[in-house]
């Protein structure tokens, strides 16, 4: 499927306008829209691709700039300990509640947004993992697909490093697919468990995967890089929201 790459709006949110960046297919029609929340270093190719493959399956995909407050729009921080050092800063400066607004301003707009079906899911990979999670609790999200989400086990995302995340867990409506490295040393396997058993206890629709990989083994061009991996990370992740954006009515 063919899709449109270079499409951004501004979005007017409670803290500020933030820039989303929107991948679509050409064929006109309505599809289910996917909220793709980034790493720390907010939208850098291997995020773009990543959007890409998601939106060539049928889907507008929606990458927020999570940091937008503090970083002009267009802003990607590089692979180095500079932009390592000032995405690991931003994350432990943003309040939660921050986070949430921009969620739920990108939710009000996709529902006025003429490509898209209603059908909302979320994806997203380290702190966007997080952020994918934190978006399941909205009513209308109604499938997530998060991988190796940092701070989740720790609840430490944000201002003051106190999340309710797992708290708030009995919240979730939607199904929820979590995504772990086994070699992940920010996800260990006590952190694993954390979470884990805070979701079983909550009851919600648990898709659980642990592989053999290592953090951000979905980033493309870089050391920690698998492949294989990320095919069937991109199957499972068709096969959940096929089922629960696709053929599940909005």
């Amino acid at each position: 499927m063919l899709i449109r790459i270079d499409e951004h709006v501004d979005l007017a949110t409670p803290t500020g306008p933030m820039r989303v960046h929107v991948f679509r297919p050409v064929a006109a029609g309505k599809y289910p829209a996917v909220i793709l929340y980034s790493e720390i270093y907010q939208v850098t190719a291997p995020i773009e691709r990543l959007a890409a493959m998601i939106a060539g399956q049928g889907y507008v995909v929606v990458i927020p700039e999570v940091y937008h407050e503090y970083e002009a729009p267009g802003t990607a921080l590089a692979y180095d300990k500079a932009g390592t050092d000032r995405g690991n800063e931003l994350k432990y400066t943003k309040p939660v509640a921050a986070f949430d607004s921009d969620t739920a301003t990108m939710i009000d707009w996709l529902h006025g947004y003429a490509p898209c079906s209603g059908a909302i899911g979320a994806f997203g990979v380290c702190l966007g993992g997080h952020l994918a999670y934190r978006a399941a609790l909205h009513p209308a999200v109604k499938a997530t697909a998060c991988f190796y989400a940092t701070d989740l086990h720790s609840a430490t995302l944000g201002a003051g490093k106190s999340d309710d995340s797992l708290r708030r867990a009995d919240g979730i409506s939607g199904e929820l697919m979590m995504v772990w490295g086994q070699s992940d040393p920010h996800v260990p396997y006590e952190g694993r468990r954390i979470i884990r058993d805070r979701l079983e206890e909550a009851g919600i629709t648990l898709e659980w995967h642990e592989v053999g990989g290592q953090h951000a083994f979905l980033r493309d061009g870089a050391p920690r890089f698998d492949a294989a991996l990320y095919l069937q990370a991109m199957s499972w992740t068709n096969a959940l929201f096929q089922r629960a954006l696709l053929h599940a009515p909005t």
